[in-house]
């Protein structure tokens, strides 16, 4: 049964990336792996013809990225951040200054969960961190579990894209 929301939140910037490489694949690699495996098949015995064997194993790779992206695209709800008419809390696509308990800050931007880096400091919506952070207000405390223990967090700023302070 399929829930009545079966829909993923992403960033205006997230969807774009999705289909750049969406583009990209089905515009340039694939028609690229097509040709050479069309010119590899052309060459005799396929069984011991390296080219065609790597060919075929690629392009069912791209195949399979190209389904993933389309079914993510599919059922991805655009939500724009600057758009958020509460900008004095934590909702989706906000960026947020958090410290713990030893005063050690980070700052975090919560995105799409299939747009999420940690390498960039974008976490996923689902994700721990932002379920707890989600509707707090600058000098709120919240408590995350993480899976090396429990953690207490303050709030200490809220921005979103296009906000004049941040």
């Amino acid at each position: 049964m399929t829930s009545p929301d079966n829909t993923s939140p992403i960033t205006p910037a997230g969807l774009a990336a999705l289909k750049a490489r969406y583009d990209h694949l089905l515009g340039t690699e694939r028609p690229e792996i097509v040709e050479i495996v069309s010119w590899a098949a052309g060459n005799g015995d396929r069984s011991e013809n390296g080219d065609y064997l790597y060919g075929r194993k690629k392009m069912r790779e791209i195949d399979r990225e190209l389904s993933y992206l389309a079914k993510v695209m599919k059922h991805a709800k655009v939500v724009d951040p600057r758009q958020q008419p509460d900008k004095s809390r934590v909702f989706f696509g906000a960026t947020v200054t958090i410290a713990d308990e030893d005063d050690e800050e980070r700052t975090v931007t919560i995105v799409g969960d299939k747009e999420q880096d940690a390498s960039d400091n974008r976490i996923g919506w689902s994700s721990p961190i932002a379920r707890a952070l989600r509707g707090a207000e600058v000098g709120d405390l919240r408590t995350v579990r993480l899976p090396q223990g429990v953690k207490e967090w303050e709030v200490v700023s809220i921005s979103y894209p296009g906000d004049d302070a941040g």
